[in-house]
């Protein structure tokens, strides 16, 4: 995608939730003491139209304000040990690294990869168009060979990842952030078995989970926005 490719307005679904998460990374980033530093989070609510978004707009109605702060600091510190572990895991030996529902991640452009290393950001076509619209938009040239997968995580990804040139044969760190909790156990299992079919010895998950509590199940109701995906895979 070229910097003059048209930016979309708005993202619909699981992709627009994409952008209170790219908020919360803004919003860490600009704190004096931030546990890192996000760049293009910014960027990306930049882009849309506020009003389209809860996530974009200047003030956050009550509910949306109440959902960020629940998530802010867990949003935080996964961001950095999520980042610590991947960079740890390519450093070794893992030069294959694998997004899933990559949404606003920034981590191709603004993490230091080792040489060698291919970043694949698996997402919606939607939700890859924009970031590429956005990022190609500023400039910004990735810290590493970035591959994009347009597929859907109820879909066959792991086909689509291979058919890309990921190598099941050879190690990889692989990212599921924000992810496990979301999915009923069935939906989750499914999702780590198919992770576990497709990684050669040596690989590595990074994932962050959590019981729901009612505390974030009184957030999302608030919010009606649907931080969390409750899709399905098949």
């Amino acid at each position: 995608m070229t910097p003059e490719s048209p930016v979309p307005e708005s993202l619909t679904g699981i992709g627009a939730t994409a952008l209170g998460v790219a908020l919360l990374r803004a919003q860490e980033s600009g704190r004096p003491d931030w546990l890192f530093d996000d760049p293009y989070a910014r960027h990306f609510l930049q882009a849309v139209d506020p009003a389209s978004t809860p996530w974009a707009a200047a003030g956050p109605s009550p509910a949306t304000a109440r959902l960020l702060r629940v998530m802010a600091e867990q949003v935080a510190v996964r961001t950095r040990f999520l980042d610590r572990a991947l960079l740890a895991a390519a450093a070794r030996e893992c030069d294959q690294v694998v997004l899933l529902a990559s949404g606003m991640d920034a981590r191709a452009y603004r993490l230091t990869w080792p040489p060698g290393t291919t970043v694949f950001e698996l997402d919606f076509a939607d939700v890859l168009a924009f970031k590429a619209a956005v990022l190609d938009g500023r400039g910004a040239i990735p810290a590493c060979r970035r591959v994009e997968v347009a597929n859907d995580l109820r879909q066959d990804w792991p086909r689509a990842l291979t058919e890309s040139g990921f190598s099941p044969r050879r190690p990889a760190a692989w990212l599921a952030e924000g992810i496990l909790y979301t999915l009923p156990p069935e939906a989750a299992d499914l999702l780590l078995d198919r992770i576990t079919a497709v990684s050669a010895p040596g690989s590595v998950l990074a994932l962050d989970h959590a019981e729901d509590s009612e505390l974030l199940r009184a957030a999302r109701a608030d919010s009606g926005r649907g931080w969390l995906a409750t899709a399905r895979l098949p």
